[in-house]
């Protein structure tokens, strides 16, 4: 069993810092100054440690995670753990939002704590997920000492981690690699202007391209060891910033919805682009990462993920593309080998910088909501269960001033049908009635369609969003969640849910 919380940054912002987000209020410009734009400091962190199993082998975790500075030496966030090297213990993932704490001490000498809380599991089987995951509701601790390098930080922690009512419940040392990154925004209300003529330089000179990309992915397994010998359907979510004029790197959410639901995958690496004719690209990537389910029915063993591909994009606008892919996925401690192929649509994001940056920028609204859910009433098989409560994230994208497109992917900190994991990923379209400057409130109603741990699902809902000031809003909203399993049964819940938006734009040509 898994779960995840279905990013400069589109991507991190989605899966990884809207906690942190929501909250920024770094200072932008100086008062002299008149510009829109406003700068935000943030960083990412790489962190490693090993967890002893009772009775069983250790779990080596990996964790990322971004985090916005709201103030100094205060930064808010969320991101991701998933095991690599040791153990069986593929398609583990657990999601968690925090603070994490700075104060420097001497020089180069800092201290370091941070505190978060989230939902996951996994384990060898579907049973021992129970054994290892609990409920699947999990908090972490943290502190230590780090030497700041310049462009980069390490640090020692000991670290403390407790799953509910399971047997992860230790202290650890860990190491803590912290890249510091910053990105410019602007006001949602800009959405479709221009900027100005100054703004325009800055962002031209400041930021760089960068690509979303979503991607429907079928996994073909080759002779199978594991129980589920089928092909998987995956939906991934990848966002990508270029480095230089072609060379890329990138990291990537992906999620079963047939086949296999909610398979789940968390890579990264490395990509280069080969411009053929003016509407044919070509890219070549290479993914590493941590994926999988219970290792008796996908066998990734540790959960550690090779990921070659190949693509070919047809540009159907200057900024939308439409490509088919190839590739092969591996497990290299695992039996698990795959044929891959797909077809995804990518929008990209230039700011500046690169060829095809011409003419004046402007701004690109996205909304972030950190949500909390509770899906009521919920019935499977005709049989009542118990409330399911769930901490998701929300993008909005919007198209025009009443439409937006929404992506939703939300996990469950309590257990369902007795076992750790129950998660929902969700994309669709949505609707909102106009705020006029000075207006508070605003309704809104979306239809999404995606997958929970039974397969395919719909989930419609509408609400209210409460506009706090030009950055900040509060929703909420009621809704109702169907879906059905490969074996007929049926799941279905009301769903209420409150979420704090953070609402910006990013300067695109």
């Amino acid at each position: 069993m898994s779960s995840s919380f279905a990013s400069p940054n589109a991507f991190i912002a989605l899966c990884l810092c809207a906690a942190g987000s929501a909250l920024a209020q770094t200072p932008g410009a100086s008062p002299s100054e008149t510009s829109a734009l406003r700068r935000n400091e943030a960083l990412l962190t790489l962190e490693y440690q090993t967890v002893k199993v009772p009775g069983d082998r250790a779990i080596d975790l990996l964790g990322f995670h971004a985090y916005q500075k709201v103030m100094d030496g205060v930064y808010l966030g969320g991101g991701f753990h998933a095991p690599l090297l040791q153990g069986a213990y593929g398609g583990f993932v657990a999601a968690d939002l925090g603070v994490h704490l700075r104060r420097p001490l001497a020089g180069p000498l800092f201290a370091m704590a941070g505190l978060s809380a989230g939902g996951g599991g996994g384990g060898r089987s579907v049973e021992h997920s129970k054994l290892l995951s609990g409920s699947g509701g999990f908090a972490k601790a943290y502190a230590g000492l780090g030497y700041d390098f310049g462009g980069f930080s390490l640090a020692a922690n000991v670290s403390r981690l407790k799953f509910r009512q399971a047997i992860i419940d230790g202290t650890q040392a860990s190491l803590m690699l912290e890249m510091p990154f910053s990105y410019l925004t602007g006001p949602f209300s800009g959405h479709g202007q221009p900027l100005a003529p100054a703004d325009d330089r800055r962002a031209g000179a400041e930021m760089g391209e960068n690509m979303l990309t979503l991607s429907l992915d079928n996994y073909r397994q080759r002779s199978p060891q594991g129980s589920n010998k089928g092909t998987i359907g995956v939906a991934d979510l990848q966002y990508a910033h270029f480095f230089g004029t072609d060379s890329y790197w990138f990291a990537s959410l992906a999620m079963g919805y047939h086949g296999l639901p909610l398979y789940n995958q968390l890579l990264g690496g490395l990509g280069q682009r080969w411009r053929l004719t003016r509407d044919l690209t070509l890219y070549a990537q290479l993914g590493l990462g941590s994926g999988g389910y219970s290792s008796e029915v996908i066998d990734t063993a540790s959960g550690l993920l090779v990921y070659p591909k190949l693509s070919a994009e047809y540009s159907l606008t200057r900024d939308l593309g439409l490509a088919l892919s190839v590739g092969t996925m591996t497990a290299p401690k695992g039996s698990s080998r795959n044929q891959t192929w797909g077809l995804s649509l990518t929008r990209h994001l230039r700011s500046g910088g690169s060829g095809e940056a011409t003419g004046p920028a402007h701004y690109e609204g996205l909304r972030l909501s950190v949500l909390h859910q509770t899906d009521l009433h919920l019935s499977y098989r005709g049989t009542d269960r118990p409330a399911l409560q769930m901490l998701g994230l929300q993008l909005d994208i919007p198209v025009g001033q009443r439409w937006y497109l929404p992506l939703q992917a939300s996990a469950a900190y309590n257990a369902y049908l007795g076992y750790p994991g129950y998660a929902e990923i969700l994309g669709g379209l949505g609707v909102q009635t106009l705020a006029t400057p000075g207006e508070r409130l605003q309704a809104f109603a979306q239809l999404m369609a995606g997958a929970n741990v039974h397969g395919k699902s719909a989930k419609a809902s509408a609400g209210v969003r409460w506009l706090l000031d030009e950055r900040l809003a509060l929703n909420f909203s009621v809704g109702r969640i169907e879906a059905r399993s490969a074996g007929g049964g049926q799941f279905k819940a009301d769903n209420l849910a409150v979420g704090l938006d953070y609402r910006f734009s990013t300067p695109t040509r």
